[in-house]
């Protein structure tokens, strides 16, 4: 055992003491203040000044006690004395000015506010702290010109965030707006960064004060400096004010000044006007990735998303031309490995649209002889099982839905086939086996599919308890395929059936929401209304009213331009059905209703 001499033991002893005390004590002045006594905080930041003089929080700490207790004379004395120290810190110039300015004495204040700003030109590493601490009082104006004049003497610093948020503090929005430029300009921050904080001062209105400020700061910073960033960043606006057309504009200009490098932004653009239903302007971009690209696959995609496009308008004409356009695809690219999405969009073509699932299932079959990875090869296999089940072969469809649940068990996709396994058990009337599928999946990672899950099986078993002969669940069953073939018409009057003759069950809410549904895709607007208001009158308890009320505000917002009477139905899922899948798309759609900036 090494044997330490008693002196120096002793001395040990006295340090780790002297160290304990002055945690104790440190910890004690803290939890004082925190607490607002600041008598008792007081005695302990003297305590620790006396013993650590150069230790800036205590200094500080010491302070803001004297200021709370309004002792601004100590305070001014103790200030006075520590700016005279060789070591003192500029920001204790700021301390000094704001105790004048708690006296009254703005005059005295300025001239200290003035020597901190001054301490800069000594060393304009200070424009930090010193800035930061002009912030903390609200003195903008003076954290402002520390930021800006430590950026001037020194160029390698970066004060734009720290300015941008002032900026947006003060209203100049137009500065903060150039502030937050800088930053991506210089590439000091990443962009996605800048653009959430813009987000929060702009609206989907182009007219919006703001909107307009920021596409007059873009313009001038691309006149100036003319760069790619810029057209990238009026892109983005654009978008956010959903003017894709202007958008697309911006994007072409940064496909040729890129040498047409890629189209994954064109790509990227024409799915959100997709998404948006702006078929005019993602036709054009489509059709200019189609004339524009050099990659087979990126220009099989475009071509199939104009066919989606078409699509939207059925009509006899648009039929034939589009059948006649996937037989020259077909033509061109054959069926491979890496075309397979042509092979899938003219499989569901031929059966959803032309109702001719034989020649689609033979080529889907022929398709699965083909090399794939695990994850396309369940991609096709859903595929074809979704045919096989409009062709009501649900035997056959439910062992290649089981093949996929198997194969890619872990995967969102294994959970999708789990759902088709219940949907189809349920078409072919197979409720018990449905029923058992579906209380896995209530506890699905997707929210969908388990929001999915728990309708149906609750339709199942409420309605299995109430009719043991299900009588009424077979019908509707009967109506829930007839939908999933298209043949629309026929499952309203199903669904009629049911509600003429199963009045006062626990399905009618099912069959009415259902049939609204159906209604809206025929254009029946006033029959969907009758039945979406049917609903939360009579079911307001139910699972299916937050269902109903979302339907008529977007039913009231998008068809009917009725938008008070829109936002009161999502007001009413924000206030009374809190837990609903629809309250986040709710509240967005409400606030955007009630003129508030939607980011």
């Amino acid at each position: 055992m090494m044997h330490i001499p008693l002196r120096r033991l002793l001395f040990l002893i006295f340090i780790l003491s002297g160290g304990i005390g002055w945690a104790q004590e440190d910890f004690l002045a803290k939890q004082y203040f925190k607490d607002g006594d600041y008598e008792k905080a007081v005695v302990f930041y003297e305590k620790l000044v006396d013993t650590n003089p150069r230790r800036t929080d205590y200094a500080e700490g010491l302070v803001a006690c004297y200021q709370q207790l309004e002792r601004y004379d100590d305070a001014e004395t103790f200030l006075l004395e520590k700016i005279e120290d060789s070591y003192a810190f500029p920001t204790f110039y700021i301390e000094l000015g704001y105790n004048f300015t708690l006296k009254n004495e703005a005059e005295k204040a300025n001239s200290y506010y003035d020597r901190a700003i001054n301490k800069i030109e000594d060393n304009p590493n200070y424009g930090y702290s010193v800035g930061y601490r002009f912030q903390k009082y609200a003195l903008l104006d003076y954290a402002i010109q520390a930021y800006t004049r430590a950026m001037e003497l020194k160029p390698d610093l970066n004060y734009d965030f720290q300015l941008a948020r002032i900026y947006g503090e003060q209203g100049d929005i137009a500065k903060m707006y150039q502030s937050y430029l800088n930053l991506i300009w210089e590439g000091r921050t990443s962009r996605s960064n800048v653009l959430r904080n813009i987000d929060d001062f702009i609206s989907e209105d182009p007219s919006n004060e703001n909107n307009v400020l920021l596409r007059k700061v873009l313009l001038q910073n691309a006149q100036k400096a003319p760069d790619i960033l810029w057209n990238e960043l009026l892109s983005w606006l654009f978008v956010q004010q959903k003017q894709y057309n202007s958008a697309f504009g911006q994007e072409k200009a940064i496909y040729k000044r890129s040498e047409g490098q890629s189209v994954d932004r064109l790509e990227n653009l024409g799915s959100i006007a997709l998404e948006d239903k702006e078929w005019e302007t993602a036709t054009e971009i489509y059709e200019y990735i189609v004339d524009n690209t050099e990659n087979p696959r990126t220009r099989l995609n475009a071509e199939l998303n104009l066919i989606d496009i078409a699509l939207e308008n059925p009509t006899e004409k648009v039929l034939e031309d589009v059948e006649e356009k996937f037989e020259d695809l077909v033509a061109e690219y054959g069926n491979q490995s890496i075309t397979l999405q042509l092979q899938i969009a003219y499989a569901n073509f031929l059966t959803f649209k032309k109702e001719e699932p034989e020649p689609a299932i033979a080529m889907l079959k022929e398709s699965l002889e083909l090399p794939m990875g695990r994850m396309t090869m369940a991609y096709v296999k859903l595929a074809l099982g979704d045919i096989l089940v409009y062709d009501q072969r649900f035997n056959e469809a439910l062992i290649l839905f089981t093949q996929v649940q198997k194969s890619v068990k872990n995967d969102v996709l294994g959970q999708d086939a789990r759902f088709k396994v219940a949907q189809t058990s349920f078409y072919k009337g197979d409720f018990d086996w449905a029923l058992t599928q579906l209380k896995v999946l209530r506890s699905s990672t997707s929210q969908l599919i388990a929001n999915d899950a728990m309708q149906l099986s609750l339709l199942i078993s409420d309605n299995s308890l109430e009719d043991s002969t299900q009588t009424a669940l077979k019908k509707y069953a009967r109506a829930d395929l007839l939908a999933y073939q298209n043949k629309d018409k026929e499952a309203i009057e199903e669904l009629e059936d049911i509600l003429q003759n199963h009045k006062g069950e626990k399905i009618e809410d099912e069959a009415l929401l259902k049939q609204a549904e159906l209604l809206v895709e025929q254009k029946s607007y006033e029959g969907a209304e009758f039945n979406y208001q049917k609903i939360v009158e009579f079911y307001a308890d139910g699972i299916l009213a937050d269902d109903a009320h979302f339907a008529l505000g977007e039913l009231y917002e998008n068809i009917l331009n009725e938008p008070e009477k829109a936002k009161s139905h999502y007001e009413k899922i924000i206030y009374n059905y809190q837990d609903s899948y629809y309250f986040p798309q709710a509240r967005k759609n409400f606030r955007r209703l009630r003129g508030d900036a939607i980011n």
